[in-house]
């Protein structure tokens, strides 16, 4: 399809200059290797193959928030989105989670959203928790700005870090954001920040190599909880 560039100029946002995100690698509860790397736009048809069966997936919200987190990627494949960035997790290859979130300005961010396609494993923990790394001690921000969409995200990102309700509104909308400032951020570091870096080299290959996604069948499968794979 052909793009006109300098009407694009006018309906691309801004975007802040963002270094890249190191990738890490995680020892799950199974005993795999995730490795966590930061994704790329050509990278984002890839993903929505494994999150769009999520959006039919009542359990837990997985309908809202794999639809919310599909338009949200496709924002960010066309440019429409100011300043979004993408982190995901691989085992062996295969797509295992997705997080998004974005910069509102230089020093405050804006969390959008967290999804395990594995479940059982604190694989959406982890991602999380990478994602808040990444505000924090990459991007140097001051706070992100946070909500949740199901009791199971209050109790892990709420609850366990813990954040600092406020009154101030989300992008997302519902109710008022909750905050993760910097105090908060490397306080619970050490409870929930994990991975080790270098990524072994062998692991980073085979997942750049390509984003393996699961046939919907085994997605259903997995986000019911199932353990021990």
């Amino acid at each position: 399809m052909p793009v006109d560039m300098e009407l694009e100029m006018f309906l691309r946002p801004k975007q802040y200059p963002m270094p890249p995100y190191p990738p890490k690698m995680i020892t799950l509860a199974n005993g795999k290797k995730m490795v966590v790397r930061q994704a790329k736009r050509e990278d984002v048809p890839a993903i929505l193959k494994s999150v769009h069966p999520c959006m039919f997936i009542k359990r837990d919200y997985y309908d809202i928030v794999s639809a919310r987190l599909y338009g949200e990627l496709l924002a960010f494949y066309y440019h429409r989105s100011k300043s979004q960035f993408v982190l995901m997790g691989q085992v062996d290859g295969f797509l295992v989670g997705v997080v998004n979130s974005r910069m509102e300005n230089e020093k405050v961010g804006m969390s959008y959203h967290t999804l395990a396609i594995d479940r059982g494993l604190r694989i959406g923990s982890h991602l999380f928790a990478a994602k808040m790394e990444y505000h924090m001690e990459y991007l140097n921000q001051e706070s992100v700005l946070i909500v949740a969409e199901s009791p199971i995200g209050f109790r892990r990102w709420m609850v366990e870090y813990p954040l600092e309700a406020t009154t101030i509104p989300h992008e997302l909308g519902g109710g008022d954001s909750y905050q993760l400032t910097r105090d908060i951020y490397f306080k619970a570091k050490p409870r929930l920040v994990a991975g080790v870096r270098p990524v072994p080299q062998d692991l980073l290959d085979e997942a750049e190599a390509e984003i393996k996604f699961a046939d919907d069948d085994t997605i259903r499968e997995r986000i019911a909880g199932l353990k021990g794979r």
